[in-house]
């Protein structure tokens, strides 16, 4: 007798459970899932994400701050044409700043290159890019004499190698990983909006009935007093 109740319980819990499957379902809005999916798809129209446009200017900004640098030290060091000859013509590796100017060019074609216009979802070339601006940096700090030439020695390497630093972090940190996430959600949405599509229309929470658990509970109540009354009539 004391399983009897328990097995119908567990039998409504699950009928119960179901039927709320049923209604999550029944709510989703499809109108909310199209203005959904139309805005992701509005984004891939645009072919260039909010967070890789941000990173493409941080790469531009990169290229025209050590530019700027660059000039103002050809015209502290005695006048923009004389010091621009001396460093691009007559090129020193020891002392010219013209290569350092160089690299942040290369860094800006090969970032830009690779993710503006072929859009690349991969870390391979901002790897590239800072494994060589790393490496020539340190060899041209080691080697050369920019110590000598006053504060741009120290402030044109140090900022060129933070720079590029910072768009590794920025790249890896920011602008992959949220890519992934705002597919992952597209992925999300139009699978709900196609199990969505689905469902029948039609159908409602009224055609999906269960016995409420109180009149199970007292058809059981009544059951034991008939059970309880049986002995006393018989005596």
């Amino acid at each position: 007798m004391n399983s009897l109740p328990e097995d119908m319980e567990n039998t409504l819990t699950g009928s119960q459970s179901s039927h709320a499957s049923v209604r999550d379902v029944h709510s989703i809005n499809p109108t909310q899932l199209m203005a959904r999916i139309e805005s992701y798809e509005g984004r891939e129209k645009k072919g260039i994400s909010d967070v890789r446009r941000t990173f493409c200017l941080f790469v531009t900004f990169d290229l025209l701050f050590v530019t700027l640098l660059w000039i103002i030290e050809l015209n502290v060091n005695g006048g923009i044409e004389n010091t621009l000859e001396k460093e691009v013509v007559q090129y020193d590796y020891y002392s010219s700043y013209f290569d350092i100017f160089l690299l942040a060019v290369f860094r800006f074609k090969v970032l830009i290159l690779a993710y503006a216009v072929c859009r690349l979802r991969h870390w391979w070339a901002i790897a590239l890019t800072t494994a060589v601006t790393s490496a020539f940096l340190l060899a041209k700090v080691i080697l050369s004499k920019l110590f000598s030439q006053g504060a741009f020695g120290y402030v044109l390497p140090i900022i060129s190698f933070i720079l590029a630093w910072i768009e590794t972090w920025f790249l890896d940190f920011k602008v992959l990983p949220q890519e992934a996430e705002e597919e992952n959600r597209l992925l999300i949405v139009q699978d709900a909006s196609e199990r969505a599509a689905l469902i029948p229309g039609g159908l409602s929470d009224g055609q999906f009935y269960s016995p409420p658990e109180s009149e199970a509970g007292s058809e059981n109540e009544a059951e034991e007093k008939q059970d309880s009354e049986k002995p006393l009539l018989e005596l």
